[in-house]
């Protein structure tokens, strides 16, 4: 099974930027997509964004795309989300995640870490 850990949020101003980075160790090879899934509170995961491991396909739900980047550097075994032009509605906990990626988007959702959480208010 895989290890996860996350870093990198924090409270930031609507329109501001942060990266959310998660170390991945462990079984790194044996998922089918790595990404983030966030819940806020009162509200169900939602699967944001992933890559695909066989292809590097990567996947946004709709509500971030043009404003999230996710990326990964293979020698570091970490993936990154960049995360621009954000808004007081991607408040939540962030979770960097090891799932499925489907028509129905990222979830099946087998390892996650302890979160992060990522504020966005003036």
């Amino acid at each position: 099974q895989v290890q996860l850990v996350e870093s990198g949020g924090g409270l930031v101003q609507p329109g501001g930027s942060l990266r959310l980075s998660c170390a991945a160790s462990g079984s790194t090879l044996d998922y089918h997509a790595i990404g983030w899934f966030r819940q806020a509170p009162g509200k169900e995961r939602e699967g944001v964004s992933c890559i695909r491991s066989n292809d590097g396909h990567t996947y946004y739900t709709s509500s971030v795309k043009g404003r999230f980047t996710i990326s990964r550097d293979n020698a570091k075994n970490t993936v990154y989300l960049q995360m621009n032009s954000l808004k007081p509605e991607d408040t939540a906990v962030y979770y960097c995640a090891t799932g499925v990626l489907s028509i129905r988007g990222f979830n099946d959702f087998n390892s996650w870490g302890r979160g992060t959480q990522v504020t966005v208010a003036s």
